[in-house]
């Protein structure tokens, strides 16, 4: 951890955390961090630099579609993912200020897991539907896992900020399942079913460039629709402890080697080990209607 007096997360701030599922921490950094990484992404989606090795840059599905006309190529591109071995946007993933606070949740050793830059553009859906991120990881346990989630511009209300539901991640996993309600839904954006109930009990979180929300797994979450002219953009990254364990059952899924970042370790590649007990593991599909077994 940083050698500076004063955590990055105070003891108010940590128990607000586990308390209600996550924490906000405005102005974590500068100005000039998320003006660096906008103008990468523009660098990145109009072929200035090449794109990284695994770096997925995602168009919107109304684009794919062509229910929609853009003017720019960056109104065509929903998100990067992967960014990890973009030189420039790595730097947020192994930001000594974003790990600080990562180790104030999760301890002293972490490794990254994921990692995503998000656009959304305007004239198109782009709602992400609430969900718990849980869903999207093999591991164990879920105490164990963060996300950070660092505003580039600034986001509100109409331009499409993420809601989050105080305290839904003391509860488990749900099933989730492509809304209904959605005709252009980007793929993977899943959303948790049957929490109409839980929605009335959602806090916008309307943030400034810099500023930084750290969240649980199981929060429940989401975006709504950009409805400006402009975009919203947003870069997140996702960290475990390294105690954690791979509970899939899933063997054809990709079992990468996860990066170390933080701790003695940090800079070695993270295979993992497989829950013991295989009666304990599940398969992910199992949480998704539709996909899996279950309904």
């Amino acid at each position: 951890m940083s050698t500076s007096a004063a955590p990055a997360l105070d003891a108010e701030e940590l128990a607000f955390y586990w308390e209600n599922g996550y924490v906000v921490k405005r102005g974590l950094l500068p100005r000039a961090d998320p003006d660096r990484w906008i103008e990468r992404l523009d660098d990145i989606v109009n072929e200035r630099v090449p794109k990284a090795p695994g770096m997925l840059v995602m168009k919107d599905v109304m684009i794919a579609k062509g229910k929609v006309e853009v003017g720019t190529r960056a109104e065509a591109v929903a998100k990067i993912q992967d960014y990890e071995k973009d030189p420039v946007l790595d730097s947020y993933t192994t930001h000594p200020r974003i790990l600080d606070a990562i180790e104030c949740i999760v301890g002293h050793d972490v490794q990254t897991i994921h990692t995503m830059l998000i656009n959304k553009p305007p004239n198109v859906d782009g709602r992400h539907p609430i969900h718990q991120d849980l869903l999207y990881f093999p591991f164990r346990p879920a105490d164990r896992i963060v996300a950070s989630w660092t505003a580039l511009e600034r986001v509100n209300k109409e331009n499409g900020c993420l809601v989050v539901v105080p305290g839904s991640h003391r509860g488990g996993l749900l099933t989730h399942e492509n809304p209904p309600d959605i005709e252009d839904l980007n793929m993977g954006y899943f959303g948790a079913a049957d929490v109409e109930d839980q929605l009335e009990r959602r806090i916008h979180l309307e943030m400034e460039p810099g500023d930084t929300v750290f969240f649980h797994p199981v929060l429940l979450h989401g975006s709504g629709r950009n409805r400006t002219q402009g975009f919203r953009r947003a870069i997140s990254a996702h960290y475990t402890a390294l105690d954690v364990e791979w509970v899939w059952k899933q063997e054809e899924f990709d079992r990468r080697h996860y990066r170390i970042v933080r701790g003695p370790r940090a800079g070695e590649r993270w295979a993992g080990a497989r829950a013991a007990d295989a009666t304990t593991r599940i398969d992910p599909l199992d949480h998704i209607r539709g996909f899996g077994r279950k309904d």
